[in-house]
């Protein structure tokens, strides 16, 4: 379970031991959360608490160790969200690690810049980022088959069906775009079972999410300008 979705009750005060440290922190979560895998914790230069990374999101626990605390640190003399910024960092995905042999590549322009999409062939917002895209230039885009088969049953065989044309760029255009059916049975070797695996394992909770190439991932849609000025950003910083 999420750390966000366990905590979101009336408890939202965990007692430990006291004049606990990190060792009593883990401890603690596991007595009361063995289901919870902690990442880390560490002191953070703040208010002497301790950050508790549990599934990718961060929390706090005070320094004595009796109450966890949910919320966003804010640096009042910056202005910036420190939680939120931890968690963007956390949630960074290996660029180099991605299968991109396993997505539907498109260049344009020069295809300098670069983006990786989680995409379910079914998802409104899906359709809706698409058009955004073909606003882009100077850029390639490696999109994911990734089936969200809980809420969209038939985006599964769609994507194996779309991936099986013999133009997968084509004929994912004009089914996100125009809403023309592929017309292959979908029974080639494909990669959407794999690809749904592997977003499970990166922890992709919602379609669409885009991956820029320095790590940084951005869940949803979003526009064109404003996607733009990422990639511009990310390209820079890779």
């Amino acid at each position: 379970m999420r750390l966000s979705n366990l905590f979101l009750s009336a408890l939202v005060l965990a007692s430990f031991s006291a004049h606990a440290g990190e060792k009593e922190i883990r401890k603690a979560f596991k007595d009361k959360f063995p289901g919870m895998q902690i990442s880390t914790v560490s002191k953070t230069p703040y208010g002497g608490l301790y950050e508790v990374v549990a599934d990718g999101e961060a929390a706090y626990a005070t320094s004595d160790g009796k109450y966890l605390i949910l919320g966003n640190v804010i640096d009042l003399g910056t202005r910036r969200n420190l939680t939120s910024d931890r968690n963007a960092k956390l949630s960074e995905i290996n660029w180099k690690a991605l299968p991109l042999e396993k997505s539907i590549k498109e260049v344009r322009g020069n295809g300098s810049r670069k983006l990786a999409i989680f995409s379910d062939a079914d998802c409104p917002f899906c359709r809706k980022l698409e058009p955004e895209l073909e606003k882009l230039d100077n850029v390639t885009i490696y999109t994911f088959l990734y089936p969200v088969e809980g809420l969209h049953p038939d985006a599964v065989p769609t994507s194996k069906r779309i991936w099986c044309e013999s133009d997968r760029l084509k004929a994912w255009k004009g089914y996100m775009l125009k809403g023309e059916m592929p017309t292959s049975k979908g029974d080639c070797p494909n990669p959407v079972d794999e690809t749904v695996e592997l977003g499970n394992k990166l922890k992709v909770r919602g379609t669409p999410t885009i991956i820029l190439e320095n790590g940084q991932r951005i869940p949803g849609y979003l526009q064109a300008d404003k996607l733009d000025k990422l990639m511009t950003a990310a390209s820079r910083k890779k």
